[in-house]
C-alpha cells in the first residue's frame, strides 16, 4: 500500500473508530438509564413489601421477595455489561479482517469484549473469544473457515488489520497478509514491564491460540520454555473456557494452585482485564495443611530449597530423589496395601448372646475401606447391628449397642498416621529416609507421601473438592506422589503448566512425562519460542543451560554484562549506582536476584536509603509493584523485570546443578538489560 492509499484508509479508520466510541457512549448513557430506572424500582418495590407486609400472605411475600431478587440480579447483569463497555471507550479493538463469505464481505473487528449496539441492533464488535475471532489467529489471507454454532462457515479473508488504539487514538495501524504482525509483536514486546503481567490478545500466536481454544482434553500439559508465556496463556485459556461454557462454568469453579502469594499477586489483574472476575488461588502449603487438618507442623518448600541452598546435604539430597521417584509412589502403594491388610484383626463375636462370625466382620470392613477410619467403624457397627436385627429378630439395647462399637474399635490395631508412615521406611529397609526437619517439623518432602497415606487408609476432607477445573504452574516443582494427590482429589479437567529448565530444586522436580504417568488422559503440547527476553540475553542463558528446542524472537537490546569487582564492598557500590541509574531510566521494574534469602537481606540493607521503591521479596511477602525488587532466584520465578542484576555470581556460589537451575531462571527474568556482578573468580557455569 502507497502512502496516499495508507492515508486514506487510516482517516477511514479514523472515522470508524470516532464512530464506535460515539456508538459506546450512546449504549453507556442508555444503560445509565436503565440502571437508574432499576435501582428506582427495587426501591419502591421494597418500601411496598414493607408497607404493605400485614396485608400480605406468605405465598404474597414470597411472590415479592423474588420480584426484587430478580430485579437485582438484572440490574448487575446490566452493570456487568456496562463496565465491559466503559473498559472499550479507551481501547475499542485491535484487529479488523474482511471476510467474504455467501457472496458478502463483512468487516469484522475484534476487542476485549464484545459490543452489541443495542440501540440499532447491530454486532459493532466481537469478542476475541468468539468463534468467528479465530479467524483472526488462526488463518492469513484467502481462504479461510471456522465453527459456529449452526455449523461450519467458510470462506475468505481479503483484508488483515492490527492497531494500537490508546484514549481513544491510533498509535498504530499495520496491514499484514500474515497472523499477528511482527511489527506489532516487536513493539509490544520493547515496552517497559507493568506491575503486573499483561493480557496477550492483540498478540495471541497461532500455537497459542490452539491451546487456549481446547475444550477437550481432560488434563493439558504445557511444556514451555522461560518466557513462552505459557502462564498467560493458561490465563487466556481459563477467560476462553468461561466465556465458551458461561452456562455451567464460573470463577467459583475454577482454582489455581500457585507457587507463592506475588506470584498470585503479579498474574492477579490478567483475568480482571479480560473481563472475568478473579479465581480461588491457594498454595501447596496451604492445601498440605487443610489436607491433614492443621495437626501437622512441617517446613516449607521455601524452607528446604534454602536449606539445600546453604548446607549441600548429600544424604537430604537422596531422600529428596527417593521421594521424588515414579518408584517411591509404587512402593507407597503396596505399602498401604500391606497396612490395610494386617491393621484389622477380625474376630467372633458374641453380642446379646448371638454370634457374629469374623468372617462376616471383615468382610463388612474390606466393603467400606474409601470411607475414613472412624467413619468407616461406625459404618461396620450399624451394619453388624442390622445383620443381627435381620437374622435373630432383635433389637440391640444401648448398653449392647456400646459393647458392640467398643468390640469392633479393639479389633482395629491403630497406630498415628505420623507412626504409621515412619514405618514405612522400617518396612523398606530404609529407616534412614526419613527424618525430621529443624523444630521436630515434617520434611516437606514427606507431606504428600503423608497425605497420599492418609487418604488410602483414612480419606481427607477438602472444601475444593467441587472444583470443575484446576490449574497448576510451575509444575516441574511438584513430585509424582503430589499428583497422585491431586489426582484423587480433583477429579475435574485440568491444565498444568511448567518448564523443566526452570526447576529450583532439580532433586525433586517432575518432567510432563513423568507428569501423564500420573495424571492419566493427559494431552501434552510444547511452546519454544522465546518472547520475554532480548535474543542476547536468550543466548547468553543458554551457555548456562542449553535447551537446543529454544527459539528466540529476534529483538535486540544491550549485550548482558559481567562486572568484576576488587572488593564486596565495591560490589555492594557497583550495585547501588546500577539502582539509582535505573530509578532515573524510563524502565519500571529492576530485579536484583540473589542465590540465597541471606544474599538478599545483605543486598537490601547496602540499597535502603540509598534509592526510593525498593522492596524486598520473602516467603510472606504477598505483592509485587514497580520499582527495585530484591528477592532470591526461587521467589523471581514466573515474573520478569526489565533490568536484572545477579549479585555474587562466583565460582564458589554457583556450581552445582542446582545453583545453575538459579542462575538459569534469573537471567531469564531479564526482559532488556541483565548484568552480573562477582568478586574473585567467576562461577564455571558461565565459562
Amino acid at each position: 500500500m502507497d502512502k496516499r492509499a495508507e492515508s486514506v484508509e487510516r482517516q477511514a479508520e479514523r472515522r470508524h473508530l470516532d464512530h464506535m466510541l460515539q456508538r459506546i457512549e450512546a449504549n453507556l448513557h442508555e444503560l445509565d438509564a436503565r440502571l437508574k430506572a432499576y435501582a428506582e424500582d427495587i426501591q419502591a418495590q421494597k418500601e411496598y413489601l414493607w408497607s404493605s407486609r400485614d396485608e400480605m400472605d406468605h405465598v404474597e411475600r414470597i411472590s415479592a421477595r423474588e420480584s426484587i431478587q430478580q430485579a437485582v440480579m438484572t440490574g448487575d447483569n446490566v452493570l456487568l455489561r456496562r463496565q465491559r463497555l466503559e473498559k472499550l471507550r479507551h481501547s475499542p479493538f485491535f484487529g479488523r479482517f474482511d471476510f467474504v463469505s455467501g457472496g458478502e464481505t463483512r468487516p469484522i473487528y475484534i476487542g476485549i469484549h464484545h459490543f452489541r449496539d443495542d440501540l440499532t441492533g447491530e454486532n459493532q464488535i466481537f469478542d476475541w473469544r468468539a468463534p468467528i475471532a479465530s479467524l483472526f489467529y488462526d488463518y492469513e489471507t484467502g481462504p479461510a473457515a471456522y465453527e459456529s454454532p449452526e455449523g461450519k462457515v467458510a470462506g475468505e479473508i481479503t483484508l488483515k488489520r492490527q492497531f494500537r488504539i490508546k484514549g481513544g487514538e491510533i498509535e498504530l495501524m499495520i496491514d499484514s497478509a500474515v497472523h499477528v504482525v511482527d511489527d506489532v509483536l516487536q513493539d509490544e514486546l520493547s515496552r517497559a514491564s507493568d506491575e503486573g503481567m499483561k493480557n496477550i490478545v492483540a498478540t495471541i500466536q497461532r500455537d497459542q491460540n490452539a491451546i487456549i481454544r481446547n475444550d477437550e482434553a481432560q488434563v493439558l500439559i504445557i511444556q514451555g520454555v522461560a518466557g513462552s508465556g505459557k502462564t498467560s496463556i493458561a490465563l487466556h485459556r481459563i477467560a476462553y473456557l468461561l466465556y465458551r461454557f458461561k452456562e455451567t462454568l464460573s470463577s467459583e469453579d475454577i482454582l489455581i494452585i500457585s507457587p507463592n502469594r506475588v506470584f498470585s499477586d503479579y498474574i492477579g489483574n490478567v483475568l480482571p482485564e479480560l473481563g472475568e472476575e478473579t479465581v480461588n488461588q491457594v498454595g501447596m502449603e496451604d492445601l498440605a495443611d487443610e489436607l491433614l487438618g492443621g495437626q501437622y507442623r512441617f517446613e516449607t518448600f521455601f524452607e528446604q530449597t534454602g536449606t539445600l541452598l546453604e548446607k549441600n546435604d548429600e544424604a537430604m539430597k537422596e531422600r529428596l530423589r527417593f521421594k521424588a521417584s515414579t518408584d517411591f509412589l509404587v512402593e507407597l502403594d503396596r505399602y498401604a496395601a500391606h497396612v490395610e491388610a494386617n491393621r484389622f484383626a477380625a474376630e467372633d463375636l458374641w453380642i446379646a448372646r448371638r454370634l457374629v462370625p469374623g468372617w462376616l466382620v471383615e468382610e463388612v470392613f474390606r466393603k467400606h475401606r474409601s470411607l475414613p477410619t472412624n467413619e468407616r467403624l461406625s459404618q461396620v457397627s450399624w451394619e453388624i447391628e442390622r445383620k443381627i436385627g435381620n437374622q435373630y429378630n432383635y433389637d440391640l439395647m444401648p448398653e449392647e449397642r456400646k459393647a458392640l462399637k467398643a468390640a469392633i474399635k479393639k479389633m482395629l490395631r491403630q497406630a498415628t498416621l505420623r507412626e504409621t508412615y515412619k514405618g514405612f521406611y522400617d518396612w523398606l529397609g530404609r529407616p534412614e529416609l526419613f527424618k525430621t526437619a529443624s523444630r521436630g517439623r515434617l520434611e516437606y518432602a514427606d507431606v504428600f507421601p503423608l497425605i497420599y497415606l492418609k487418604m488410602r487408609l483414612e480419606g481427607v476432607h477438602s472444601r475444593w473438592r467441587d472444583v470443575k477445573h484446576l490449574l497448576i504452574d510451575e509444575m516441574q516443582d511438584y513430585t509424582p506422589v503430589q499428583y497422585a494427590v491431586i489426582g484423587q482429589l480433583f477429579s475435574c479437567k485440568k491444565t498444568v503448566l511448567g518448564d523443566a529448565y526452570q526447576a529450583v530444586n532439580p532433586y525433586s522436580a517432575s518432567k510432563s512425562e513423568e507428569i501423564r504417568g500420573v495424571l492419566r488422559q493427559a494431552a501434552c503440547v510444547t511452546l519454544n519460542k522465546s518472547y520475554r527476553s532480548s535474543i542476547e540475553i536468550v543466548r547468553f542463558a543458554q551457555r548456562i543451560s542449553p535447551n537446543p528446542d529454544l527459539e528466540a524472537i529476534e529483538r535486540h537490546d544491550e549485550e548482558p554484562q559481567v562486572i568484576r569487582c576488587r572488593s564486596r564492598r565495591e560490589e555492594l557500590d557497583t550495585i547501588v549506582a546500577m539502582a539509582r541509574d535505573f530509578s532515573e531510566s524510563d524502565h519500571n521494574t529492576l530485579g536484583i536476584v540473589c542465590k540465597t534469602q541471606k544474599q538478599a537481606y545483605k543486598v537490601f540493607d547496602a540499597l535502603d536509603g540509598s534509592v526510593e521503591q525498593l522492596q524486598l521479596l520473602g516467603e510472606q511477602s504477598a505483592a509485587f509493584g514497580r520499582g527495585i525488587i530484591v528477592c532470591t532466584a526461587h521467589m523471581a520465578k514466573g515474573l520478569e523485570f526489565d533490568r536484572v542484576v545477579l549479585p555474587e555470581v562466583t565460582a564458589k556460589n554457583y556450581a552445582t546443578d542446582m545453583e545453575r537451575n538459579l542462575l538459569y531462571v534469573a537471567c531469564t527474568r531479564a526482559m532488556h538489560r541483565l548484568v552480573l556482578t562477582h568478586t574473585g573468580e567467576m562461577s564455571s557455569l558461565l565459562q
